[in-house]
């Protein structure tokens, strides 16, 4: 067997060596210090482990970043969420009189599952996945990340694979994380295009005047439906499979050649050329193609600023994947089966120790000297700069910025939607 195959019943034996020597605690803690912001922020951070035979631990808030360090290398959890800054710090919540405890801030979150696709995708169902339908989370993060940029106004975004079968992205402008609920919910309903459950057919329907957003979001989709949907997943292949297609169709316009077609391709151009025909269904192209490309988001996962979302660097109980940050740069390069196991990271670990002699090596040195050189010794080393990259992006930022408001009035910090998102989402003819 490959050593760096996974096993779910190793993790108990793998965990210990993960955090002591993998981890990377010292990244981690300055992304969620954000510069000690304000008073008690880290410590007001609720922290949530899920420990073995599925135990679940939630409310867990630490005085420093090496205290949740020790923490977690003691406790070894499976999984680690990551929640809302509150009121008071967490682990004294039962301490506070009751409506007193109440979460003040959190990263605007979203999460894309492939499992919400299941109705669109040919190739896999559930919780499969492979690199014909990954092409969905790229075209995913493409259309939401120009969006939260180009139409929000938003800086730092950090883009994490969940380790299975999904992206999470995390929004962390300042002024983003103290949105209300409210603010929340109506930025990802402007996100949000594909409307219905598993009885709905028709999930699309575009008005006549096409929203800015919806028509970016096009350009992105047609530049990967040939090869993703026509070719990868051939749409229009099975007699089942064009059904569906042309069950968005308002009502029959193709002539007998269209069965007479063997490829999706050539039955799309078919298709294509009849509603060009019929001036009536204008959209009907645009609409079968969003509805099986445009992002799905789970609205509530983005909206409650409570709610807690799998932590990066996080391991999944089941791949044995690390959740790892995307790097946007290289995102169609992106393959989440080559994302290290943590079976393959200790491996790693144990190979340089006897190739190096790493006992010797590091005898007398401090414990943040070692693991700082372990990680970057691992295929975990491009995915930790990624982030640290991230970090340092956000922090330059940061430091600009204040330095821009040294020695002026203190000015309200502006926790509303952007004003191009605000008047673009008011301007967003309903579904």
């Amino acid at each position: 067997m490959d050593m760096a195959d996974f096993e779910p019943g190793s993790l108990p034996d793998l965990l210990p060596l993960y955090y002591r020597r993998v981890f990377p605690f010292g990244l981690y803690g300055r992304w969620l210090r954000y510069g000690d912001v304000s008073k008690n922020y880290f410590q007001r951070r609720e922290f949530s482990f899920t420990l073995r035979d599925d135990i679940y631990v939630r409310y867990q808030s630490f005085n420093t970043p090496l205290e949740l360090e020790k923490e977690i290398q003691k406790m070894c959890p499976y999984k680690i969420d990551i929640g809302a800054v509150y009121s008071h710090k967490p682990i004294q919540h039962n301490m506070v009189h009751l409506g007193a405890f109440q979460a003040q801030e959190k990263e605007l979150v979203f999460d894309i599952d492939m499992t919400d696709y299941d109705d669109v995708r040919r190739c896999c169902s559930s919780a499969e996945i492979c690199p014909k339908c990954w092409t969905l989370m790229t075209i995913a993060i493409r259309i939401i990340d120009r969006a939260l940029v180009e139409d929000f106004g938003i800086k730092h975004r950090l883009w994490v694979y969940s380790g299975r079968r999904g992206v999470h992205c995390w929004v962390c402008d300042e002024s983003v994380r103290k949105w209300s609920s409210s603010l929340r919910s109506a930025a990802v309903e402007y996100l949000s295009l594909v409307k219905g459950g598993e009885e709905t057919i028709k999930k699309v329907t575009l008005p006549d005047n096409i929203h800015p957003f919806i028509s970016e979001s096009l350009n992105v989709v047609k530049r990967y439906f040939r090869e993703y949907a026509l070719v990868e997943q051939d749409i229009l292949g099975s007699k089942e499979s064009y059904e569906k297609v042309l069950a968005l169709v308002p009502e029959n316009i193709l002539s007998r050649e269209f069965t007479k077609k063997h490829d999706s391709v050539k039955r799309w151009e078919l298709l294509t050329k009849a509603l060009e025909r019929h001036g009536k269904m204008a959209h009907t192209e645009s609409e079968i193609m969003l509805q099986y490309c445009f992002p799905r988001l789970d609205m509530n996962v983005s909206k409650g600023i409570n709610h807690l979302l799998k932590s990066p660097f996080s391991v999944h109980p089941k791949t044995g994947r690390i959740s790892v940050p995307i790097d946007l740069k290289k995102l169609d390069e992106f393959d989440p089966f080559a994302v290290p196991t943590i079976s393959r990271l200790c491996h790693e670990l144990d190979t340089v120790s006897n190739d190096e002699g790493d006992a010797k090596e590091n005898d007398g040195e401090p414990e943040n000297s070692r693991r700082s050189r372990d990680y970057k010794k691992t295929s975990l080393a491009p995915y930790v700069k990624v982030f640290e990259q991230f970090l340092e992006e956000m922090e330059k930022s940061h430091k600009k910025e204040r330095l821009k408001a040294s020695g002026k009035e203190p000015q309200v910090r502006n926790v509303a939607l952007p004003p191009k998102a605000a008047a673009l989402a008011f301007s967003l003819p309903p579904p």
